[in-house]
């Protein structure tokens, strides 16, 4: 009997590991790369548990008008995907801008610091203004990251001087910069052309 015992505990203990292991690669799969080249119906069958909103907007600054599909509308992971296509079958980008789950594959995430993202990038990073359309774009200036289709924006945490503002590059001293305490706000991948 103490030998039946002994084994339904380690089958369980066996079963515990596995579980943890496919919590882990379900995970995994939340890196906006993995969706690159997802139709939107094998978005819906990859996330059958997840809500899912479609539709069609404005973008690209109000002039261009495409699908869309939101994956997780409302949650902490709520992405945004764009299509190049009305049969949904090639995506334009996919972008987020809350804590959630998502992140890149090279480790960004909503909340990645300043300073993180120059470890990352291995060279110093450069970043647009604050208050337009591509407020805090960040320039990866030929560093690791430079790949052409992720697409950071950082905002401050703390209060901005209206030199920080404006469609332009902000030159700013080590000490400005640091006191703006700069947070990864938005990631974008961006596929289409």
């Amino acid at each position: 009997m103490r030998r039946i015992f002994i084994l339904i505990a380690l089958v369980t203990l066996a079963s515990c590991g596995s579980s943890k292991k496919s919590v882990s690669s379900r995970f995994d799969k939340l890196m906006i790369e993995n969706l690159a080249n997802f139709t939107a119906e094998e978005i819906k069958n990859s996330f059958p548990n997840a809500t899912i909103n479609e539709g069609t907007g404005m973008f690209e600054e109000g002039t261009v008008e495409k699908d869309f599909t939101v994956l997780y509308p409302e949650t902490p992971n709520e992405i945004h995907i764009t299509w190049t296509d009305n049969s949904k079958t090639k995506i334009d980008e996919i972008r987020f801008s809350d804590n959630g789950k998502w992140k890149s594959k090279s480790g960004i995430k909503i909340g990645t610091t300043y300073s993180e993202l120059n470890k990352m990038n291995g060279k110093p990073i450069s970043f647009y203004g604050f208050g337009w359309d591509y407020s805090g774009a960040v320039l990866w200036n030929d560093g690791k990251l430079e790949n052409g289709k992720l697409r950071v924006f950082i905002g401050p945490d703390n209060e901005v001087n209206a030199k920080y503002y404006g469609d332009r590059i902000i030159k700013a001293t080590p000490e400005e910069i640091e006191a703006l305490d700069l947070k990864v706000q938005t990631i974008l991948l961006h596929l289409g052309e």
